[in-house]
């Protein structure tokens, strides 16, 4: 097993787990792979939920840039309902369970068809 298969493995756990949510393997692997070099990394791999600059970049570089969607206070909110389901408790927030979650919301599993 490859260290990426490896980190997918452990995402999808989280989703299961802790976020009580079914994941959908295909779309796991392409959001993880979107997610880059940065999944090796323990800085750039998890998602800082209560620093605001950290969920700035989320907003501006995958909502906004990646996701394509236009600026408003529902990107915030959206988030914000992410980090709650994953437990703001929780310490290691995952960045790619964090962006997958983020595509279910929006329903824009189509960016990475």
């Amino acid at each position: 097993m490859s260290k990426r298969d490896e980190l997918i493995a452990k995402y999808a756990s989280d989703l299961t787990e802790k976020c009580k949510m079914q994941p959908d393997m295909a779309l796991l692997t392409k959001v993880t792979i979107g997610c880059g070099p940065s999944i090796y990394n323990a800085d750039s791999s998890t998602v800082a939920g209560s620093d605001p600059a950290e969920l700035e970049t989320v907003r501006k570089n995958f909502l906004m840039k990646k996701l394509g969607l236009e600026d408003s206070p529902k990107l915030i909110e959206a988030i914000n309902a992410v980090i709650d389901t994953y437990g703001r408790s929780e310490r290691s927030k995952y960045r790619a369970v964090v962006y997958y979650m983020l595509v279910k919301h929006f329903g824009k599993e189509s960016v990475y068809g």
